[in-house]
């Protein structure tokens, strides 16, 4: 793994300019420089310096205007199933690291690489060519830790046997020789995704954005760090166009003021007199957090920052575009901090989001994150909108990573990925079924059952699960109970599509999450546990979870010695509050069997 590819070269540039960038970097090269139209080959003395290359010139060092592309030079035949991954944490738990990998397929080793860097570096081999392909171009810029991942094929001798591609669920194998160092005894890091600013900008704006030969949008992207894209092409003919910027928060921050300051002064020089505001898209998911319960964080934001904000209709968004405008009106500096505000908060619910549904996939044996489709890059085209394909809508293709509409189609992201991935996820055997007591609004029922009873048919079966309406309690007109029987990734399916359609039925304002209240039925001799002592197993639920959960006190048991708990929060929160209370049932039970075996008559004893 010597010979090294060089990109995007300049077509001024010479083998003689090459020479003295390696010469510059003190990298050295066992043989000349060969340039071609737009790339350039050469050969390092040995894998570390090729290595050093690497790390030393990629994306960081530019030649007559054009930042040069570093990696190992791989032939077509040999670009198979291998792969490096550089830039990793250094202080990373290799745990962590497997299951991102393994999210793509099978992976039949891992094998650290010894390197100068501080941060680590591993060479991974996968079962099979699309699977190597898929981990590429998902893991390429993905950040763990504020590191972005540097990923790109290495030699693979055994390519030309192209051996058949393994079956199987995907997961890891027996891997290669153990890797120093790991894992560390820390705490478990937070995965962190690139969050991208999404903008909308006036189309008369974008020219003087781009800049002459594109010489603007170049300086503002060397000055904050970022990647910056502009959908030109989306919409032909809107009044305004998407931009996607792609860095840290604070990189994102500060290309959105230059952004902001060059529609300002363009305004100015062509005599606009109306307020250019500031827009901001956001994934209709993380709005309600972002507004807070009856718009306190939003007034909150408006006050710290002197502002106006308003939210585009829920009214607006269609299957194809799950984003929602927001619209910032004030002075730049006003705008600017907003901005800071209203992204911090998104990014808060997106990686809340991420946890829960980490958490999540411990719960339920077999659950599959990557059909989740709610981790960039976890979607066809990653975050990127420019490389995303499919009807053309706009604003909305920046987010294609975080599934489909959550809240303004037909299904939210988290019940509808799962239909289509049965065979990989829930695949135990043997699931014990369970039963649900979900409360809906009465006035809701119609848009649950649908014409005829088409719609409860439908996700029923969708499911996998019983699902009733129970009849009207005369005590309690306002509320209807809903009885779902099934086992927990039927629960899952059905209770997400059931949060689902209530939001895209507006029988919760664009203010409000939708919090339903579910009950679940607990042997009365597993009560105690849930309360644990004190309290102390309740309370510690509820602070896991953010969910409220009750277990009413001086319950009279029914004829099958049940008691209800009571479990009350939005779709997460009582997920995971669910599945952490059917986890405590099963210990208690698997308890109690030695128990009940080892009881009989008793055993007289000697004399």
């Amino acid at each position: 793994m010597n010979k090294l590819y060089i990109g995007n070269v300049s077509e001024q540039a010479s083998a003689l300019d090459l020479e003295s960038i390696f010469e510059e970097w003190k990298i050295p090269f066992s043989a000349p420089f060969l340039v071609k139209s737009g790339y350039a080959f050469v050969d390092c003395p040995d894998e570390k310096v090729a290595m050093r290359a690497i790390d030393t010139l990629s994306g960081k060092v530019e030649l007559h205007g054009k930042v040069l592309e570093v990696e190992h030079s791989v032939p077509k035949r040999q670009r198979s199933c291998k792969v490096q991954i550089r830039n990793i944490p250094p202080h990373m738990q290799w745990e962590v690291l497997d299951g991102l990998l393994a999210q793509y397929g099978t992976v039949e080793s891992c094998e650290q690489v010894n390197t100068d860097t501080e941060t680590a570096v591993v060479n991974v081999r996968y079962a099979a060519k699309d699977q190597a392909r898929e981990a590429l171009d998902k893991l390429n810029g993905f950040l763990m830790e504020n590191y972005a991942l540097k990923v790109s094929y290495i030699p693979d001798e055994t390519a030309a046997a192209d051996a058949p591609a393994v079956g199987g669920r995907r997961g890891f194998n027996p891997r290669g020789p153990p890797r120093q160092g790991s894992p560390t005894l820390g705490a478990r890091p937070k995965l962190q995704s690139d969050v991208p600013l999404r903008m909308l900008v006036p189309t008369q704006f974008v020219g003087a954005i781009i800049g002459k030969e594109g010489a603007t949008i170049r300086n503002i992207t060397k000055q904050t760090h970022s990647k910056i894209d502009i959908h030109r092409k989306e919409n032909a003919g809107a009044a305004e166009k998407p931009i996607t910027v792609h860095s840290t928060p604070e990189g994102c921050s500060s290309a959105c003021r230059n952004i902001m300051e060059i529609m300002q002064k363009e305004a100015i020089d062509t005599k606009i007199t109306e307020e250019v505001p500031l827009k901001i898209l956001a994934h209709n998911n993380f709005v309600g957090r972002l507004i807070g319960k009856e718009g306190r964080n939003l007034k909150k934001i408006e006050q710290d920052t002197d502002t106006k904000i308003t939210i585009s209709p829920l009214q607006d968004l269609t299957l194809y575009n799950p984003e929602r405008t927001i619209t910032v009106k004030g002075t730049l500096e006003a705008c600017a901090k907003a901005e800071e505000e209203i992204m911090k908060k998104i990014r808060e619910s997106y990686e809340n989001d991420v946890a829960a549904m980490h958490l999540q996939s411990n719960l339920i044996p077999g659950l599959n994150l990557n059909a989740l489709g709610i981790f960039p890059g976890a979607a066809s085209g990653g975050m990127s909108p420019s490389v995303v394909s499919g009807p053309p809508a706009g604003a909305q293709a920046g987010y294609q990573s975080f599934g489909c509409s959550v809240f303004g189609g037909e299904v939210p992201f988290w019940a509808s990925t799962l239909s289509s991935s049965t065979g990989t996820a829930f695949s135990q055997p043997q699931v014990e079924s369970e039963t649900v007591h979900l409360f809906i609004p009465a006035l809701a029922v119609g848009a649950i059952i649908g014409k005829q009873g088409q719609h409860i048919k439908q996700l029923s079966r969708f499911a996998g699960a019983s699902i009733k309406i129970a009849p009207a309690d005369e005590n309690d007109t306002k509320q209807r109970m809903v009885i779902i029987t099934g086992p927990p990734e039927a629960q899952f399916k059905a209770q997400g599509r059931i949060f689902g359609k209530l939001k895209e039925e507006n029988f919760f304002g664009p203010k409000e999450e939708v919090k339903l209240e579910a009950h679940i039925k607990v042997p009365s001799f597993a009560a105690g546990r849930v309360i644990g002592k004190g309290g102390k197993t309740v309370n510690e639920l509820q602070n896991l979870t953010s969910a409220e959960v009750v277990v009413p006190r001086d319950q009279t048991p029914d004829e099958n010695d049940q008691v209800v708990v009571k479990i009350t929060g939005h779709f997460y929160a009582s997920q995971l509050a669910q599945r952490k209370i059917q986890e405590i049932i099963s210990q208690v039970r698997r308890q109690q069997q030695p128990k009940a075996s080892a009881t009989g008559p008793p055993v007289a004893r000697r004399k």
